[in-house]
């Protein structure tokens, strides 16, 4: 009996143990995650609506996890105030220029803070001091703008496939263009009777310069053309040199 009774106790002494520990662990994790051992400086901001975003959340900054979310307060019916505490060591890059943006893990990932970078030549952000915000797009309108966009081509691609009923039926200019063979062999007409009035006309034309008493004029027309010709390529080989 002494002996199964101390063996319980060492098996208790070591459960409790390994609890203690995982416990430590645990609180070490959490208390790296939240920033509780790290010296941190703190920045606010406000929002419209802060979209989902809950403290804890984590704030990046190019990228990377520099801080997180200490606390979000009502201010009025229209701001959000957000506390943000940030690692003591990101403080010379946070500019207070920086604008925050609400951004998301992923698609359906948990809300984070997104810090954008700031001038080169901008002083840093004092503690405790407020810098811009940008407001979030917000789901619902995103989903309101699609749905829009989705009932009007809805209504254009009706409106199309009216004009195709139309079309192929006949009805309607164009309908009776494509379908009445008539007005096709009337429009193939009119073409073979404008190239045959071209052709005509490049006829009268060349007879116009062979006659005796328009080839001074064709003539002048063309020695303007060759002087107008050389003196152009004058003008080139003057840029040239």
């Amino acid at each position: 009996m002494d002996t199964n009774s101390q063996k319980f106790k060492v098996r208790l002494g070591m459960f409790i143990t390994g609890g203690f520990l995982l416990f430590f662990m645990a609180i070490f994790i959490i208390g790296k995650q939240q920033n509780l051992f790290n010296p941190v400086f703190k920045l606010t901001t406000t929002f419209h609506s802060v979209s989902g975003l809950q403290v804890g959340n984590n704030i990046r900054f190019a990228g990377i996890n520099v801080g997180t979310v200490d606390n979000i307060t009502i201010i009025n019916d229209t701001t959000v105030g957000v506390d943000m505490l940030i690692r003591k060591e990101i403080h010379k890059f946070i500019k207070a220029d920086c604008v925050v943006n609400i951004g998301s893990e992923g698609i359906i990932g948990d809300r984070l803070l997104i810090i954008t970078q700031g001038g080169i030549y901008s002083n840093m952000a004092k503690e405790g001091q407020q810098i811009t915000s940008n407001e979030p797009v917000e789901m619902d309108g995103i989903m309101s703008s699609l749905q829009v966009t989705a009932d009007n081509a809805a209504v254009i691609s009706d409106q199309l496939a009216q004009i195709m009923i139309k079309v192929n039926s006949g009805s309607g200019t164009l309908g009776r263009l494509i379908r009445d063979s008539t007005i096709a062999a009337n429009i193939s007409e009119t073409i073979v009777n404008l190239k045959k009035s071209s052709k005509g006309l490049d006829e009268n034309m060349n007879a116009a310069k062979d006659n005796f008493l328009l080839k001074g004029y064709f003539n002048k027309k063309e020695r303007a053309a060759e002087k107008a010709k050389k003196e152009a390529e004058k003008s080139i080989e003057k840029e040239k040199k």
